[in-house]
Formats: C-alpha cells, sequence, structure tokens
C-alpha cells in the first residue's frame, strides 16, 4: 500500500486553530465541556482539526492531479480555507460547513480506492467512489460510506470525550474508553446516548399532547433534548417537594428590598456546642475566615450579628479598615489556633 503523505504533515492553518482553542475557554452555552470540567481537556477546535488533517490528503501525495508546485499550493488553501471555516465553536453547528468536511475526508479516501491503494474493489463500490471523487454523491452516502469505510477512531484515554465527539462530529466511527467511571459517565452522555436516539420523538406526555407532535419532524437530538428538559425540571419539582423544607426562602431586610428570596448558595462551617455555661445550648461555628471576595473593588464579606442568645449573619461589601480586615480574615479562630465562640469570645480549643 503506498504511503500518501496526508495534510497534517505537510501544513496546517495553525493560527485559526489556536485562535478557535483559546476561544472556547469562554463558550459555555451548549458547550459539551462546560457540564464537568475534566483534567486536561483538548479544545473541540484543536481535535476537529486535527482528525481532518489525519484523513485528508495533502495535494502531494496526488502529483497526478496536482501535477505543479503551483496547484498544489492552490488546494493546500482550499483546504485550509475548510479548516478555518470548520474550527469555529459555531460551525460544528453548522450542517453545511460540516457536509463539506466529511465530504472531503470521504473523497481522499475515494481517491485511495480508485488508484488501488487497497486492492481490487468490488464495481459498486469503485462506481460510488467515483461519484464521491467528483462531488456527485449524495450526504447520505457520503455520510455512510464514512462509516463504513474509514477505521474506527479508539480513544482509549477519552477523558471528557473531546476526541470520539469531535470523530462522531466527522462522520466516523468512534470508541471511548476510560478507566475512571466518571469520564465513562461523560462519554456515555456525549457520544453513547444522543446517536441512539438521534431522530426520535420524545416520550414525555406534555410534548406528546401538543397539537403540533405528530406532524412535527424531530432532527438529530431534539426529541432527546425535551424529554431531558421535562424530565429534568420533574426532578426539580420531585426534589423540591421532599427536601424543599431543608432549604427555606430567606427573609429580606427593608434595605434590601424587603420580601423572600430564594437562596442560591449555602456557606457551610462545623459547628460545636459553646464552652460558655451561659450559652451551652447554643451551637456556634468554627470559621476560619469570613471572607467571601478579596478582589479589589468586590470585597465582600459576612458579618455576624449577635441578638441575645442568637446570631445571624449579614452580607458586607466595602473596603473594610485595616483593623477590620483582619478581623474579618480570623473569622472565629484565634491567632494561637484555636477558635472563640461568637456569642461571647469564649475560647474554643
Amino acid at each position: 500500500m503506498p504511503i500518501r503523505r496526508k495534510l497534517i504533515e505537510i501544513s496546517m492553518p495553525l493560527d485559526s486553530i489556536n485562535a478557535a482553542a483559546r476561544r472556547e475557554n469562554y463558550i459555555y452555552k451548549r458547550n459539551p465541556s462546560a457540564v464537568h470540567k475534566w483534567w486536561a481537556q483538548r479544545p473541540f477546535a484543536t481535535a476537529r482539526a486535527v482528525l481532518f488533517g489525519q484523513l485528508v490528503d495533502d495535494p502531494s501525495a496526488w502529483p497526478e492531479e496536482f501535477p505543479t508546485l503551483e496547484a498544489q499550493q492552490a488546494e493546500r488553501r482550499r483546504l485550509h480555507d475548510l479548516i478555518e471555516r470548520m474550527v469555529p465553536w459555531e460551525a460544528g453547528h453548522n450542517e453545511t460547513t460540516m457536509d463539506d468536511a466529511r465530504r472531503e475526508i470521504a473523497r481522499s479516501h475515494a481517491r485511495s480506492l480508485l488508484a488501488g491503494d487497497f486492492g481490487p474493489a468490488p464495481e459498486t463500490k469503485r462506481e460510488l467512489a467515483t461519484r464521491l471523487k467528483a462531488g456527485q454523491a449524495a450526504q447520505d452516502e457520503v455520510n455512510a460510506w464514512l462509516g463504513i469505510e474509514l477505521p474506527t477512531v479508539h480513544d482509549p484515554f477519552a477523558g471528557g470525550g473531546t476526541i470520539p465527539l469531535e470523530a462522531q462530529r466527522l462522520g466516523l466511527r468512534a470508541l471511548a474508553t476510560d478507566l475512571n467511571p466518571v469520564a465513562v459517565l461523560i462519554n456515555k452522555a456525549l457520544i453513547e446516548i444522543p446517536p441512539r436516539f438521534a431522530g426520535m420523538p420524545p416520550v414525555n406526555p406534555e410534548s406528546r399532547a401538543k397539537p403540533d407532535f405528530w406532524a412535527r419532524t424531530w432532527k438529530g437530538a431534539e426529541g432527546l433534548a425535551e424529554d431531558i428538559r421535562y424530565y429534568g425540571r420533574w426532578m426539580r419539582d420531585e426534589a423540591k417537594r421532599r427536601i424543599g423544607h431543608l432549604y427555606p426562602e430567606v427573609e429580606l431586610p427593608p434595605d434590601h428590598g424587603g420580601g423572600k428570596a430564594t437562596v442560591i448558595a449555602w456557606l457551610w462551617a462545623r459547628t460545636v456546642a459553646s464552652p460558655d455555661p451561659a450559652f451551652r445550648d447554643v451551637q456556634v461555628p468554627l470559621a476560619s475566615s469570613f471572607w467571601l471576595s478579596t478582589k479589589d473593588g468586590k470585597r465582600t464579606w459576612v458579618e455576624p450579628v449577635v441578638n441575645g442568645r442568637t446570631y445571624r449573619f449579614s452580607i458586607r461589601t466595602g473596603e473594610p479598615a485595616a483593623a477590620e480586615a483582619a478581623a474579618i480574615a480570623e473569622g472565629t479562630k484565634t491567632g494561637r489556633g484555636d477558635f472563640r465562640c461568637v456569642l461571647s469570645g469564649t475560647p474554643i480549643p
């Protein structure tokens, strides 16, 4: 079998790939990596470009089609333009762009088949390869060709699933394995489950009761997404019904508008019985700091407000004086490594 050089061995538009990869760090909406951050997670743009560059032939591999250096450079520029269109985040949801990328991968493989690189092929396969090379095959034929003909992409240390997900996006068969059960769960959610339900309608009763349900065409994972939204709401409401009383709403003070508000963050601290005999039945916090944010211009902390035998915390913002800032940083901890009772100041060893 002849060794034909791939595009990644000769030339890739690295600046465009790097720019798209950097930008991904600030995109969270619809980004699978935002579901669960993984160690050393690779950018989707990089994986997409690398897979494409590994599968598409460099023009110099086909001197009969690109006999001159100028012709080869022109073809590389065309492929570079496609990569630059393909690597931005939005392109992953643009079927026109992704179809162009899939067609280019199929065309490279068709060239090799027609050249006899893989030995003799059945006439039906050669006929399809001829149409693919000429760009005359329908997209569903291109996708079927990729899934059957090209080698399966296997990532044995899949982690967050970037490589197998992008392989699927390019129309390839993908396998993902990992020893970590969290990684396996992420890959099931990204790679295994959505294709299994592709093009299928939702099963939840709310969607099925809509007037346009039976007339609607459910593309890709739209039906699955409807079910996830419905049953996700059901789980949230059921959890609120069962344990909502443990997370009560808070009464806002008048200077914050009054009324009730939903608590969006909880601060947890270990509590112990106060060693002061006067407060022995009161649980007091062991807090190593009262700071919530120490960023310049956004300094925020909690301040204990004592009222007889009870206490509560008030959220404060601003720029405290040096002595107050030191007290905030200590919380209820003392310089000796012990703590103090927030009600009486009694030392807690």
